[in-house]
């Protein structure tokens, strides 16, 4: 009887991964910058990469804006441009080896258009000053709108008073649950919250944890980069790439790519929240009320306008470049279209964002800060149909001229608590509440928690004294004992 032998095949199977390229750190990292910090790598790119020059015609005049908008709104609307004919860098000046409107297509929403063409007259952006948000303020923002139990949230807390300014951990899970009395398992579950806070790589142990954070984010579906990190830190910090490969048995070009990968990541994430001194603020956005609408734009004031170098794109098109000399150029100008289809993107999902806010806080722009509605991240994210961290990242630290004034993107975000007649109360509300309360009160016989929360419950809004209380040290307002004069 013959033995039952094997058989040998092949089989062909088809899997979605995911490869994060440098082009996508890049776009996320330029989607979080604000327009001072975008204008600064704009103008470092430059001086980099040959291949962007900036575009020097004179914008036109408020009179001459103003005056194409009364043109406009005359004018029969045009019809809608189709993909192909999205406004695109230099596009009366093709350059015959790169396809455009593909490029752009394959990476844009081809369903939300940047009004490019749409002019209206801007407001006059002005320089702010505004105290700078600190890593404990940008991580409780998110963490107040987070949902978890308040046993959960109270022991988050606790974990974000014990991070240094490198954003790490300085306290193990035992200590923070003894000082701060919670249960050890309240203390894991809140670190697991926090650590998927932004920026990624918060809240860890130490420095392999924290390269672990971000590729998590970054990167969820490589695996080579995490061996690299969880395996050979060691052989990595002694630049021993070499090793590395040998011992993963892989090829030297996928290691190398992984390594690229890790070289983008951030050892230090909380340090970019690490300023004491105040800051210079120009808004990234104003809402513009015209008729009974309100528009979105972009504030570009002294924003380099980039367009690619015709001369590099002439050197391609001589016989007598040599290759590798063609080589170094396409390589120019694949690095540009990626910074120009980044910077296209961060455009995009602001606009977008910003859209969903205009329709949620119509009331508040109209009339004022009494009118604001709850408004989580979760939801918009939804509605823009992106994850809540690109949400997250969009509106921090970018700041809009409203006609209530210049708001920090953020701030028209806000958890719901129960108000009058069972309707959603904003929590900035509540604080502001509170806040008046105690501003109005008799200074020799101040109100206590219990007393402001029976008042709250009086008009209505279900909130308990552990909130208020909470709150009340969220506005850095004394307890009772240290508000009380006497007489």
């Amino acid at each position: 009887m013959e033995a039952h032998r094997p058989k040998l095949g092949l089989n062909l199977n088809v899997a979605q991964r995911q490869i994060l390229t440098p082009g996508l750190v890049q776009m996320v990292t330029v989607l979080a910058l604000n327009r001072l910090e975008l204008r600064e790598m704009i103008n470092t790119e430059m001086v980099a990469n040959p291949v962007l020059e900036e575009v020097t015609d004179e914008a036109p005049s408020a009179e001459e804006v103003r005056e194409k908008v009364e043109a406009d709104a005359e004018a029969p609307t045009p019809p809608k441009p189709t993909n192909g004919d999205a406004p695109l860098p230099e596009q009366q000046d093709s350059f015959q080896e790169v396809d455009y409107g593909s490029f752009f297509d394959d990476y844009l929403d081809p369903g939300f258009k940047s009004p490019a063409a749409e002019q209206i007259e801007k407001p006059s952006f002005e320089n702010f000053l505004s105290r700078p948000t600190s890593l404990a303020d940008h991580l409780e923002w998110q963490l107040n709108l987070s949902i978890c139990p308040d046993s959960v949230r109270d022991a988050a807390y606790s974990i974000i008073g014990n991070l240094n300014e490198d954003g790490y951990l300085t306290a193990s899970v035992e200590e923070i649950a003894e000082t701060g009395g919670h249960t050890k398992e309240d203390v894991e579950q809140a670190l697991k919250l926090v650590q998927d806070l932004d920026p990624p790589g918060i809240a860890a142990r130490d420095i392999r944890e924290c390269l672990l954070l971000q590729l998590k984010v970054v990167a969820p579906s490589n695996t080579l980069a995490p061996r690299i990190v969880s395996e050979h830190l060691d052989k990595l910090q002694n630049k021993q790439y070499k090793e590395i490969a040998r011992a993963l048995d892989r090829p030297q070009p996928a290691v190398e790519r992984a390594l690229e990968l890790i070289r983008h990541l951030d050892p230090r994430p909380g340090q970019r929240y690490n300023t004491t001194e105040a800051r210079l603020v120009e808004p990234d956005v104003a809402f513009v009320k015209v008729d009974d609408d309100y528009k979105i734009v972009m504030n570009e004031d002294g924003m380099p306008q980039l367009r690619l170098s015709r001369r590099y794109r002439r050197m391609l098109e001589q016989d007598g470049t040599s290759r590798d000399v063609r080589t170094w150029v396409k390589e120019r100008f694949n690095s540009a279209l990626q910074l120009l289809k980044n910077i296209e993107q961060r455009k995009q999902t602001i606009q977008r964002v910003c859209q969903v806010i205009i329709e949620r806080q119509r009331e508040f722009l109209d009339k004022g800060d009494d009118y604001l509605r709850p408004m989580m991240i979760k939801e918009v994210a939804e509605i823009v149909g992106v994850h809540p961290s690109t949400v997250s990242r969009a509106v921090g630290s970018k700041y809009a001229e409203t006609p209530q004034g210049v708001r920090e993107l953020r701030s028209f975000f806000s958890e719901a608590v129960q108000g009058p007649a069972g309707a959603a109360l904003p929590l900035v509300s509540l604080k502001r509440a509170v806040k008046k309360m105690i501003e109005d009160e008799d200074a020799a016989h101040p109100l206590t928690d219990d007393h402001i929360t029976q008042r709250l419950h009086q008009m209505g809004i279900s909130v308990t004294r552990r909130t208020v209380a909470k709150y009340r040290e969220d506005m850095h307002i004394p307890s009772t004992h240290h508000r009380r004069r006497k007489a």
